[in-house]
């Protein structure tokens, strides 16, 4: 059994004074952080949670959430992030699902759930208790479940992940590894918390010694500020907050030396702009399975490799395959990850977790090909997965929300193009009846959060479909199902 001391308290013995947490104008060092976690804990302990039981953190970026986070670790809880997104029923789902014993939130959150499980905010909270009798997780096990993290998968089924301490471990000493790390690097993260992208920075920040500088949104004008006032180095981004970034700056900031860039691959012109104003941008390649990225491009490669997700990282392996066979480069087929960051499997699904795997290799679903210098190519990612302003849109759970309407016959979705976002869902729908627009968007309010709704409704006569009657969502973004036809 692998055990190492607890992150938190170890970088705080190891450099007490030195910056963990900025957030606006208010800064807290190692010490300070682990002293604000340790009286939470207490209070976390008053409330009646213990070691071993799962709890549920549904916050906005702040350093509340920060604090929480590691006041669970102190006392060996584990931690389910929920997208605030999320409707309450999609919410209430994930929280019966991971079988939580309390749900830790803001009071603009608190009044959806109250009677589903027990409550609490940092001003509900019980006070700290005076004869403290909490006993403090100073090691963590490596294999021991930290957080949960919910993904949708295929199914549109929301599946719950399992990312050990030795998973988020790995994943922070392998970037390490591909980004190196400086004394005075600086990481802004405006993404958030509840994403695993946001997240890993918050254990990167105390497994190297390393200042996180917090927002709880992407502002342009509030990032471009911060990183010049706090000399950022380094910034995790989806293609969007680049975009942004570039529209506002005519150079990149000297003290940046890493923009992160997750969520699929940039157009051509947006790396070319970035690399006219001297923008280090570095693509990856990676998912909640992996704790954050496994696959990265360096920026000397970004144009050269044009739309490749680069190569793995330290200590990860990558393979091609096609059923049982190896491919060789250029030929396309699944794409296989293996390494210590590799989730522990789905929560409470045996199947789910059994299929996910092959001879310890994690079956990503992705289709890809490498070319003869090892470098990654994906071609669809998750197959029909839809990549909107970095969040994840998976077709089916759409699909399964339309097809409850009494008119509705057939349903497909898929990505199409959008300026803004990237990608947003379209709507394809077989029906008995017309059916206005309004309708339909009620429906998706009641059910799904608002960044998955159609951004369009296409009528049509028939889905496409192959010989085995599955719907071939690839076809739907063909000129032939996007006229309306009713």
């Amino acid at each position: 059994m692998m055990k190492q001391p607890n992150w938190l308290l170890h970088r705080a013995y190891l450099t007490p004074d030195r910056v963990a947490l900025i957030y606006q104008e208010k800064e807290w060092t190692f010490h300070e952080l682990a002293q604000e976690a340790d009286e939470l804990s207490n209070r976390l302990s008053q409330a009646s949670l213990k070691k071993g039981e799962t709890v549920a953190l549904l916050m906005n970026n702040h350093p509340h959430m920060v604090m929480l986070v590691h006041a669970c670790f102190l006392l060996g809880v584990k931690i389910v992030l929920l997208n605030n997104k999320l409707t309450k029923a999609e919410r209430r789902y994930q929280l019966e699902d991971a079988k939580a014993a309390a749900l830790l939130t803001e009071s603009i959150y608190a009044s959806d759930h109250e009677g589903d499980l027990p409550v609490y905010t940092m001003e509900s909270l019980p006070e700290p208790g005076k004869g403290n009798e909490k006993k403090i997780e100073s090691e963590f096990d490596l294999n021991e479940t930290a957080t949960i993290m919910y993904t949708s998968g295929t199914t549109g089924r929301p599946k719950g992940v399992e990312q050990t301490f030795g998973n988020h471990f790995h994943s922070a000493v392998s970037s390490a590894l591909n980004l190196g790390l400086r004394e005075d690097d600086r990481w802004l993260i405006a993404l958030p918390l509840f994403h695993i992208s946001g997240l890993s920075a918050l254990f990167k920040s105390v497994i190297y010694g390393m200042t996180v500088v917090l927002h709880q949104k992407f502002d342009v004008d509030e990032v471009k500020d911060s990183i010049e006032r706090h000399r950022v180095t380094m910034i995790s981004v989806v293609q969007t907050m680049l975009s942004r970034l570039l529209s506002r700056l005519e150079e990149c900031p000297s003290s940046l030396r890493c923009l992160l860039l997750g969520g699929g691959p940039a157009p051509y012109a947006m790396l070319q702009e970035s690399k006219e104003k001297g923008f280090p941008v570095f693509q990856s390649y990676g998912m909640t399975e992996t704790c954050s990225q496994i696959v990265t491009l360096a920026p000397e490669f970004s144009v050269e490799k044009l739309g490749s997700a680069g190569k793995p990282l330290f200590g990860c392996e990558l393979k091609i395959q096609d059923d049982d066979r190896i491919c060789r480069p250029f030929e396309h087929g699944e794409i296989m990850v293996k390494g210590a960051n590799v989730m522990k499997g789905y929560l409470y699904r045996e199947e789910a977790t059994a299929a996910a795997f092959h001879e310890g290799w994690l079956k990503t679903g992705d289709i890809g090909y490498v070319d003869e210098e090892g470098f990654l190519f994906v071609l669809d990612r998750r197959s029909d997965l839809i990549i909107s302003g970095g969040e994840n849109i998976y077709p089916a759970e759409i699909e399964a929300v339309l097809l409850t309407h009494p008119h509705v016959k057939e349903a497909g979705v898929t990505g199409m193009y959008d300026d803004r976002w990237g990608e947003v869902p379209a709507a394809f729908l077989v029906t008995d009846d017309k059916i206005p627009e309004n309708e339909l968007y009620a429906l998706c309010e009641s059910h799904l959060a608002k960044y998955k709704w159609p951004a369009a409704f296409h009528f049509v006569d028939e889905l496409p479909r192959n010989a085995s009657n599955k719907l071939q969502r690839h076809r739907l973004r063909s000129k032939g199902f996007s006229n309306d036809s009713n």
